[in-house]
């Protein structure tokens, strides 16, 4: 079984979800409908990591439902991301 990971864009209404090795692609509200189709997607096909870029505080919801779910999660810092 190959290893999947799962990167989350976060804005403040809308989560943009990209998994690899797939490259499935999707789109959920960043409320409270959008995370429990987030967990429901992410719970069946359990992800070796998800990372999320730190938003200046809109990922605190998402970091929140995602631990809550019991499912890897990374907070990233943007400057990291940015000097990568």
């Amino acid at each position: 079984m190959d290893a999947i990971y799962v990167g989350i864009d976060v804005s403040k209404d809308r989560l943009d979800v990209h998994m690899r090795p797939s490259g499935e692609a999707f789109a959920v509200g960043r409320d409270g409908k959008g995370l429990e189709d987030l967990v429901a997607r992410l719970v069946a096909c359990p992800p070796t990591l998800i990372g999320v870029e730190a938003t200046g505080g809109f990922e605190t919801v998402v970091a929140a439902a995602l631990t809550g779910a019991q499912l890897p999660l990374v907070v990233i810092n943007p400057a990291q991301i940015r000097h990568f």
